[in-house]
């Protein structure tokens, strides 16, 4: 299987259902207990007004993405520079989505940087960034 190398090529990206059951389980892996993911009436009192799902998993979502476009050389190399811009609550299903945008020559390997970004259903960016990875 080729691995997305060409400018302007989608990675094989998919979609997401981020449940309660889902955010209380990475909370309890990474011990981020914050109640604003947790508890339904701290989250109420928020500028959010209700629970919203932690970043980081929005971040997992691309990490397993870029491992499964580059099975063999994402986790030899790969890194992702993000900003979160907007938060994802409990229910939606977000679509993780990713586009080859530079193709460079970093330290004597061939890199490919491509464009990545969590989209919620409304259609605003979660997450928006790039992840580097090497082709070889």
């Amino acid at each position: 299987m080729s691995v997305p190398s060409t400018l302007g090529q989608s990675l094989r990206g998919f979609r997401r259902t981020v449940t309660q059951d889902r955010v209380t389980a990475y909370a309890h892996a990474s011990g981020d207990h914050n109640p604003i993911h947790l508890d339904e009436d701290f989250a109420a009192s928020t500028r959010f007004g209700r629970r919203i799902a932690h970043g980081m998993l929005s971040l997992a979502f691309v990490w397993e993405m870029m491992s499964l476009n580059y099975p063999t050389t994402w986790h030899r190399g790969g890194t992702v520079k993000t900003r979160f811009t907007s938060p994802v609550v409990p229910n939606e299903e977000v679509a993780v989505s990713g586009i080859v945008k530079r193709l460079r020559t970093i330290g004597g390997k061939q890199m490919v940087e491509c464009e990545v970004a969590v989209t919620r259903p409304n259609g605003e960016k979660a997450l928006t960034g790039s992840a580097t990875v090497p082709l070889a």
